[in-house]
């Protein structure tokens, strides 16, 4: 008699034999010509859409050659152009500072050049000028006690 596992691998190779047997086929037919053609319509070819940024725009590219030859890493005039030379440049940065030099240029290498976000105009920032806030009396009454139920704070 067989053990377990004998069976059960027996039948697990009876159904992997037999499902070819129900897989779909396409039909064909054939023309008067003697040709067989398919019955299913052949899907249209997906076409292929690049997303993203494609290229780093000559404004951008003239800061960060400058940047590179202000830290002395590139030693031609800043020409808006993302050449060989400063390509090399930043690789050679990227990898000074231990990063990635595969993928141009690197997020942290743009942060240490000083080419980050510019923050000076954000809510938050520093010595920002705000106008102080209105004064207490000049809130109407209504809303002040709209306020108090909200807080759930008795007067």
């Amino acid at each position: 008699m067989l053990s377990f596992r004998a069976s059960l691998a027996l039948s697990l190779l009876a159904v992997l034999a037999a499902v070819p047997a129900f897989a779909a086929h396409t039909h064909r037919t054939t023309t008067p010509a003697g040709r067989s053609r398919s019955l299913h319509k052949a899907a249209p070819k997906a076409v292929h859409r690049l997303h993203g940024q494609q290229a780093i725009d000559p404004e951008r590219v003239t800061q960060i050659q400058q940047a590179l030859i202000r830290q002395h890493y590139l030693t031609t005039d800043a020409n808006g152009k993302w050449d060989a030379t400063t390509e090399a440049a930043m690789q050679k940065y990227q990898a000074d500072q231990g990063w990635q030099t595969k993928l141009m240029p690197d997020s942290r290498a743009l942060l240490k050049l000083g080419l980050g976000p510019d923050y000076s105009t954000a809510i938050n920032a520093k010595n920002s000028t705000f106008a102080p806030p209105p004064p207490v009396t000049t809130i109407p009454a209504p809303q002040v006690d709209g306020f108090t139920a909200a807080a759930g704070v008795s007067r």
